[in-house]
């Protein structure tokens, strides 16, 4: 028997890879499909099974891809509808990978369709259990992405996954080994732990929603202090039941090489987004005029997923080499209208002398002394409105990055403003500042280190906490 998880951090995901006898299964595979095949190359084992655990919603799965590519059945769980060939499971039915057997467990709760796979060895025994998004490190999944034109609501599904927790994971023994399908930073729960495994038994001992408690004690629980899921969660979910195109497709189309004309051609097209994916640091300093700012070392495909359009054609500016990859991480959320990259990158365009706009970037000591002096100035602070109560700068106007493109979300602001964004440490707040600019305000200053940097001088602002994180 052998097991690995295959963790991807950007996106807090976990897929899995199952061998026995030279035959594997892959649990929650994601688009991008070249590990699992490599990895089953290097080992001389064929893929005969791919384990879905539900739609996922937080990315796009590479079920397809990976069947195509090795003509694994796609297995999902009862209830199951979709517009491609799967197998629809019954609760109970068991799967040979090999010597070892895996046993479906339908458990609703996340949605409809969810299911965990339990996983038993050569001699039968339960081994370790697959929980997809029923059961994390600490959590459970968040129950209130029922998929539109469903009549169910948030408290039918934290019912369900009560009776599912209950009667199928926590009779199951200590000693079995939770891989569940996302760790820490996913927004698919709401208080997941730092670790991507666990057990059974450490689970009974620490997770809240599997203390003993009556199901209406539960559903409270679940449902009480859930932030909005990101925006493009149903349309992920929706791509993953309905289909998509290859990425191989995606690739071909995204990588090609625009000149100048070419790119500033394109970038006159109605509705065309240019996304510029270089470090936050070096896009301060100089950028095409327009260019929306989510750097791939963040959790790019995440912020990429929650603030640009789906329905929009892309074009791109990266750093050398790094096309692939960033073509890659958005095909991961869904981004399949991707006309190219900027070739040459960044430095081509400046070195021809085209027109180039920069962000101002000034320390936090800066933004003290110009507090008193300024009668214009604005303090704009991205952070979660949690991370805003917990301590803030007096005075600041909190305006979640999430919330930025939300019509109406800047409605307060003003041109005439001196605009002082920050974040907790820089990278939010050059994404805020260039969706900023890109609406036409230019009085811009980006806070460096921002709010890590504004706490260390409590001597030189005045903070404030919001009265119910005081209480």
């Amino acid at each position: 028997m052998f097991i690995k998880q295959l963790y991807t951090g950007c996106i807090s995901e976990a897929a899995y890879y199952i061998e026995s006898d030279g035959i594997a299964a892959i649990v929650d595979p994601l688009r991008d499909i070249e590990e699992y095949l490599e990895l089953a190359q290097e080992r001389k084992t064929k893929i005969k099974y791919i384990f879905e655990t539900h739609f996922h919603a937080d990315f796009v799965s590479g079920h397809l891809d990976l069947a195509a590519a090795t003509g694994a059945t796609i297995v999902y769980g009862p209830g199951t509808v979709t517009k491609f060939p799967v197998h629809v499971a019954k609760d109970g039915e068991i799967f040979e990978i090999g010597k070892l057997k895996v046993e479906v467990l339908h458990t609703p709760g996340h949605t409809l369709e969810s299911s965990c796979f339990l996983l038993k060895d050569e001699n039968g025994k339960d081994h370790a259990v697959f929980t997809g998004d029923t059961l994390f490190v600490g959590d459970v999944g968040r129950p209130d992405l029922a998929q539109k034109g469903n009549e169910i609501t948030m408290e039918d599904l934290a019912g369900m996954m009560y009776e599912s927790l209950n009667t199928k994971i926590l009779p199951l023994a200590g000693d079995v080994i939770v891989y569940p399908a996302h760790g820490a930073g996913s927004s698919c729960g709401k208080n997941l732990g730092p670790e991507t495994s666990s057990t059974i038994g450490e689970q009974k001992q620490t997770n809240y929603a599997l203390q003993p408690q009556t199901k209406e004690d539960f559903i409270k629980v679940v449902t009480e202090g859930l932030a909005a899921p990101p925006q493009y969660f149903p349309i992920n979910a929706m791509i993953n039941k309905e289909g998509y195109e290859s990425l191989d497709a995606v690739l071909e189309k995204g990588l090609q090489p625009l000149s100048i004309a070419a790119f500033k051609e394109k970038a006159k097209e109605e509705n065309m987004i240019i996304l510029d994916t270089r470090n936050s640091a070096l896009f301060t300093q100089g950028f095409v005029p327009g260019s929306i700012s989510i750097g791939l070392d963040g959790r790019f495909a995440e912020w990429a997923g929650s603030l640009l359009p789906f329905d929009k054609p892309m074009i791109l500016v990266t750093e050398k080499d790094k096309e692939k990859e960033t073509i890659v991480r958005l095909a991961r959320v869904g981004f399949d209208k991707i006309e190219g990259c900027l070739e040459g990158g960044f430095e081509a365009w400046q070195s021809a002398g085209e027109t180039v706009d920069l962000i101002i970037d000034v320390e936090a000591d800066e933004l003290a002394m110009d507090i008193p002096f300024d009668q214009n100035l604005v303090i704009i602070d991205v952070r979660k409105e949690a991370e805003y109560g917990s301590g803030h700068v007096k005075d600041a106007l909190n305006i979640p990055l999430s919330s930025l493109t939300d019509p109406g979300s800047m409605a307060d602001l003003d041109d005439k403003h001196n605009m002082y964004v920050h974040c907790a440490g820089g990278y939010r707040s050059v994404i805020a500042s260039s969706l900023l600019k890109r609406e036409g305000f230019h009085n811009l200053r980006n806070v460096v280190g921002g709010w890590g940097k504004i706490k260390e001088l409590p001597d030189k602002f005045e903070i404030e906490k919001d009265a119910e994180v005081l209480n």
